[in-house]
């Protein structure tokens, strides 16, 4: 998925494509002529270097971006980014910290740059909740029975974070919800958009509003 995805309006229509160089639209095969409201822009990939992004969750494959079109607990991976970029993540053989590997995800930044003190609590609580006897490798194959695995490893670590900067924690059905749902399915239409231009040349989204 390295092609960026442009989006126009004409007759009507979002159309996708990769590039403007087609002089017709393909809905109505007219000329294309646009006004300002209807440019072509391009649009943000949803896809970021995690190592890049301090203190975030992070949803990923080991398959690539485009096995998270669909919300599939087989398919997908979650960790957590301290502010170095340093990846911790729950695994079979225990918490891992990956300084590489999360290159293409989806990100949701938690603490934001001004929050420097939760920044560096962030780091410090990181380490040592990933020490806890709770998420040693033996227990992995018990966290995964009740749904937890390294998605309950990210969301109990961003609820402890919660209780020590004040805040009341998040339910697990609260937080996918609020967070994860809304990247997921804006990711899932990326992947949708960019697989029909890249089979077809162009991508016809429905009528504009």
């Amino acid at each position: 998925m390295e092609k960026t995805l442009i989006k126009y309006t004409h007759c009507g229509r979002n159309i996708y494509v990769f590039s403007c160089s087609e002089r017709r639209c393909p809905a109505c095969l007219q000329s294309l002529r646009f006004g300002l409201p209807d440019a072509p822009v391009a649009l943000t990939c949803p896809f970021r270097n995690g190592h890049a992004v301090p203190c975030a969750l992070l949803i990923g494959s080991v398959h690539g971006p485009t096995h998270l079109g669909e919300w599939h607990d087989t398919e997908i991976h979650v960790g957590l980014s301290d502010s170095e970029g340093l990846v911790y993540n729950y695994t079979l053989s225990g918490v891992r910290r990956d300084e590489s590997g999360w290159e293409r995800c989806v990100c949701i930044q938690l603490c934001p740059a001004w929050r420097q003190q939760l920044r560096a609590s962030w780091d410090r609580e990181l380490e040592r909740f990933s020490a806890l006897p709770l998420w040693a490798s033996e227990r992995f194959a018990e966290e995964r029975e009740f749904g937890s695995c390294c998605y309950g490893f990210a969301l109990t670590f961003i609820n402890h974070m919660l209780s020590l900067d004040g805040r009341e924690g998040l339910s697990r059905d609260q937080f996918t919800g609020s967070h994860v749902l809304p990247r997921m399915k804006a990711a899932s239409l990326y992947i949708s958009v960019y697989h029909a231009v890249l089979q077809h040349g162009f991508c016809i989204a429905g009528v504009s509003s």
